[in-house]
């Protein structure tokens, strides 16, 4: 039967909204839910004119007058514009289905936008009765079952008890008129927090709102700060925004405060004191006036008691953080401030070690990176700007890809440029491209040039360097040349990376956009006339300034690349500031201009020759090239040219830190004057033919780094022992014979190798290298390893692969190595290891491939996660179960000796149980096995497997992406892939059949292959894959008889 309305009173609509004038367009702030006949002309009625009353927009229900089975029109606009949901819980609240189907809907709208809220009020019922711990809710929702289906029932059923965990209002023993003045202040409070005007186009920002929200733990209540740190034009703020509406409304008190540091340097700290008052307590500013001091104690006096949240927009120095929110007991239990910053140099940031700490954070400080967006976000972002749709039209996919390259993944770059080229021309859009191309774009450049400017000037002067010359260069290089500036570069690296202006890697990496702007300020000090910049950097650029010889004494640095060649080195007598000098060319420069020598200002010299001239008699340095003049030289590198002398004056470079000879194939001897070198830590003489060292290199006593590989050393001077602080030494591809013992000296040596030398035996002194963590020996002619290699405690890394002299038993005392993680004797002819083996307890790789004299191995430790074996060793009762961590594992040979002792079937059933295995390789000849099933092996990634027949496998694992059967005789049973039904990659090496061909049945299991290899099916004449639909790649090698393959045609790919 139709119901009736119950009043002529019941409306529909907010009381200050014309009951004549409802529409779908009405906004409403409230939605009211209840059964009528339970609270209409009571309860819900008051409450409805006491929140109209204080000015909220209320949409009041009446489910009677309610037809149809769906929510629509005005009541799901209603629904879905609301912000607060206040439902009625009453005894018959449950029996009304519009009642639930209201709640229902609320509870799936405020799971999709983040600033709605449910507030449960229990009228007469308890909140386990919502719950449905009791037969009053239960057994209406028994008796809809007989009407509606299972599914909207049981959704019913989800959504009251989702919605009775809430904490609401239990009107149990209270009178209406506390409770419903207790409900409006509640929904007053909440609608009050001022929401964050967020951008039309949010992109990719979900994964890092995630983080912050993991990172704020909003149950905790220890009050905690998070620092959202980046380069500028990241969407620091905007993150900040989406985090503050999606949490404001748990806090007692919200105040966002934006651009600080600019409020800041116009004097307006007190204004900010006032706003953040007046935003969190809802009232004046209470007297603060113009006193910075009064300001710090009402904020820490009024918020102590108060869980508030906290926004510092734009923070960048500890002053501004001090006088708004000092310390965490300003503020109450719970309390959240989120600062947004380019600079996080200015926190108490605790870190284990100088190199990591700007990832660290104190106790209270949480610190968020941010970072470029990837490619798909920033594709779509730049799209609804440039088009207004989510994709770049069909014609403009290229040129729209070009330019996103430019903008690098920075937000501010991609929004600007990308609203800039709406509704333009094809034309105007190329136009564009090649500007920015020369150009950044003058909106990002202001943007991003805050950050430079807060920088010291000796700060923006390593900032230059590093955006026109050493982005992907090896940072202790270069630390070198700005230590000879009286530079901290280690802490002013770490600086730079704590702004965001550069990633302090072993490499520096810069954000194209900020490498851009370095490079702009450096053109724009003079844009007509480079030679007067102050770094040229552009090859065609500075090699026509110095062709037309306009070089000036603003230039500072200058990199010359030229592919035809100098024959001589420029005229620098007007550069008298010249600091860095690089030439680099394809061939030897034949004259070196004497204004070279008058660069008192020099510290970086590099001259650099990739190819060599057919002219050996051309000297890089006549005998007037005194190296003494450039006394402020730190760096020397010269590489590749023909120097037939180093001159004794090269004694006189005092403040020389670094010395690169490499490639020098004329340079056979060196002066003894090198060892007055007291401050060179670095010396290099790769590939070039020096026979000797100079005792005098004994004095070298900063000395960190000498490599001498590929020279004609055939000895070391017993003067070594004296480099105490050495800490690498190469002696890769050299003659060398013999080690002195005085090796043993060079107490500080992290990094000895030795591969490819002569060196057969290692003297006993080396077990005084204490602090020896790499030792490669690979390559080497040495026939066994001393029993002193048990005293080299720290040692991580011991090489010994390929050295096949090695034929005596590895020294019992290796066992005594209790760090040594990497163990390779590849392909040496070692007959067993000790037992001692076992105690290696940090061992983690074993590397025993090809040693096919090996006929045992003993316990392992069990720390091993990958080992690599002979074949030979699968008939020597072989059981390596106990080896749970192994992730690789592979068997592999099948040499001529295997032959004479294989005996039976090798026992391989203990690899089921090695769980962790990612790797497996048992490639072991014309073998089959006993039936095994890999199925067990869930994190299986690749398989490579002699399968003679493929009956013996009974089960792989779904996991598996990567697949090789070797010597496949058998045809490919359905059942070897029924699993495989992530597999990308088959290869098929040494099959032996005569056609492949993969059905109906193995196209549907291997719906995900995309490659398919073989390799040396002789045998092999036809090949049918049209069932393979997502085939995109097949190699064919060795196929020799192959005549025909089908399906081809069909594939789409």
């Amino acid at each position: 039967m139709k119901r009736k309305r119950d009043s002529p009173d019941a409306v529909t609509m907010s009381a200050c909204v014309d009951d004549g004038n409802s529409s779908l367009g009405t906004e409403f702030e409230v939605f009211l839910s209840f059964r009528g006949p339970d609270t209409r002309l009571n309860f819900t009625d008051c409450l409805y004119h006491s929140l109209v009353k204080a000015g909220v927009r209320v949409f009041r229900d009446d489910e009677e007058i309610r037809k149809g089975k769906k929510i629509e029109g005005e009541l799901l606009h209603a629904i879905e514009s609301s912000k607060i949901y206040l439902p009625i819980f009453s005894r018959n609240y449950a029996s009304s289905k519009w009642c639930l189907r209201e709640l229902t809907h609320m509870l799936v709208s405020s799971s999709k936008v983040n600033d709605k809220v449910i507030l449960p009020i229990f009228y007469d019922v308890n909140p386990d009765d919502v719950k449905l711990k009791t037969p009053l809710y239960l057994n209406a929702l028994k008796k809809h079952q007989k009407k509606f289906t299972h599914d909207e029932v049981w959704q019913w059923r989800e959504a009251l008890t989702e919605v009775a965990r809430i904490k609401g209002w239990d009107m149990k023993d209270k009178s209406h008129g506390e409770i419903i003045n207790t409900i409006v202040d509640e929904v007053l409070t909440k609608l009050m927090k001022r929401m964050r005007n967020l951008p039309d186009h949010l992109v990719g920002i979900h994964d890092h709102v995630e983080a912050i929200m993991d990172m704020l733990n909003e149950g905790s209540c220890d009050v905690r700060y998070l620092v959202i740190h980046g380069m500028g034009g990241i969407g620091k703020t905007t993150l900040a925004s989406v985090v503050f509406n999606k949490i404001s409304i748990q806090f007692q008190g919200c105040s966002f405060l934006l651009d600080i540091r600019e409020s800041t340097q116009q004097g307006r700290i007190v204004d900010l004191q006032k706003q953040l008052l007046s935003e969190i307590l809802q009232g004046g500013s209470l007297g603060i006036h113009n006193s910075v001091d009064v300001g710090i104690n009402t904020i820490r006096e009024r918020f102590r008691g108060k869980k508030v949240l906290l926004v510092l927009d734009d923070v960048d120095n500890r002053d501004q953080l001090s006088k708004l929110a000092g310390k965490s007991d300003w503020f109450g239990p719970g309390s959240r401030i989120i600062i947004t910053t380019r600079d996080i140099n200015f926190l108490p940031i605790k870190g284990k070690d100088k190199k990591s700490s700007f990832q660290a954070h104190s106790q209270e400080f949480q610190i968020y990176k941010m970072t470029e967006m990837n490619f798909f976000h920033a594709h779509q972002l730049f799209s609804k700007h440039a088009f207004r749709m989510d994709l770049p039209p069909h014609d403009f996919v290229d040129i729209s890809r070009q330019i996103m390259t430019k903008a690098g993944g920075l937000p501010l770059a991609l929004e600007v440029i990308g609203a800039s080229l709406f509704g333009e021309s094809k034309k105007f859009w190329k136009g564009t491209l090649q500007k920015l191309e020369l150009v950044p774009n003058q909106e990002v450049f202001n943007k991003l040039k805050i950050s430079y400017d807060m920088l010291e000037p000796h700060r923006r002067e390593i900032f230059l360097d590093i955006a026109c010359f050493f982005i992907g260069k090896d940072r202790l290089d270069l630390c070198y040349y700005w230590e000879a500036f009286k530079y901290f570069p280690t802490g002013e690296l770490l600086v730079l990376t704590r702004m965001s202006l550069i990633k302090n890697y072993d490499r520096l990496q810069m954000h194209d956009q900020l490498r851009d702007l370095g490079r702009e300020i450096v053109q724009r000090e003079d844009i007509n006339f480079p030679g007067k910049r102050s770094r040229l950097w552009e090859p065609k650029i500075a090699f026509d300034v110095v062709r037309m010889k306009e070089m000036s004494e603003n230039l500072k640095v200058i990199e010359i690349n030229s592919k035809s060649g100098l024959k001589r080195t420029p005229d620098f007598s007007k550069c008298l500031n010249l600091e860095r000098l690089v030439i680099r060319q394809s061939t030897n420069l034949l004259v070196v201009d004497g204004s070279l020598f008058k660069l008192e200002h020099l510290k970086h010299l590099e001259i650099i020759s990739y190819g060599s001239s057919k002219r050996d008699d051309c000297d890089l340095c006549p005998v007037s090239f005194v190296f003494g003049s450039l006394k402020s030289l730190s760096k020397l590198q010269i590489e590749g040219m023909h120097i037939r002398e180093l001159h004794h004056s090269i004694g006189g470079m005092t403040r020389l830190t670094y010395l690169s000879l490499d490639d020098c194939s004329l340079l056979r001897t060196l002066p003894d004057s090198i060892g007055n070198l007291k401050m060179l830590r670095m010396m290099s003489f790769r590939g070039t033919p020096i026979k000797k060292l100079p005792n005098t290199i004994g004095k070298l006593e900063s000395l960190l780094k000498l490599c001498l590989d590929q020279t004609k050393i055939k000895k070391l001077p017993v003067s070594i022992e004296n480099l105490k602080k050495l800490r690498y030494m190469g002696l890769n591809d050299t003659p060398i014979k013999k080690l002195p013992n005085q090796i043993g000296g060079l107490e500080s040596l992290v990094e000895l190798c030795l591969e490819g030398t002569d060196i057969t035996k290692l003297p006993a002194s080396i077990g005084n290298l204490k602090r020896l963590t790499y030792l490669c020996l690979d390559k080497c002619a040495i026939r066994e390893l001393p029993k002193a290699i048990g005293m080299l405690k720290k040692l991580v890394s011991l090489d010994a692969s390929f050295c096949e002299n090695m034929e005596e038993a590895i020294p019992c005392e290796i066992g005594d190595l209790s760090f040594l993680e990497h163990l390779c004797l590849t392909k040496s002819k070692i007959k067993r290891l000790p037992t001692t083996m076992s105690k290696l307890s940090h061992l983690q790789t074993l590397l025993l491939d090809q040693c096919d004299e090996l006929e045992q191995l003993p316990e392992l430790p069990v720390s091993l996660n990958e080992l690599k074996i002979s074949s030979n060793l699968l008939w020597t009762a072989l059981d390596l179960s106990y080896l749970t961590n192994l992730v690789s594992l592979r068997i592999w040979g099948d040499t001529p000796r295997l032959s004479e002792f294989r005996q039976g079937v090798p026992k391989i059933e203990w690899i089921e149980g090695l769980s962790y295995l990612q790797r497996l390789t048992i490639v072991v000849g014309d073998v089959t096995f006993p039936p095994i099933n890999l199925a067990t092996l869930s994190r299986l990634h690749i398989l490579e497997i002699t399968c003679v027949d493929t009956r013996p496998l009974m089960g792989l694992p779904s996991s598996l992406r990567q697949l090789t059967l070797y010597d496949l005789k058998s045809p490919m049973g359905r059942s070897l892939f029924s699993n495989l039904t992530n597999l990308l990659t088959l290869r098929l090496v040494n099959c032996r059949l005569r056609e492949v061909e993969f059905d109906d049945v193995l196209g549907q299991q291997l719906k995900k292959l995309c490659n398919l290899h073989l390799t040396n099916a002789a045998m092999l004449e036809r090949l049918l894959v049209s069932r393979l639909e997502g085939l995109q790649g097949l190699s064919m090698d060795g196929c020799l008889g192959l005549m025909e393959i089908r399906g081809l045609e069909k594939l789409d790919h």
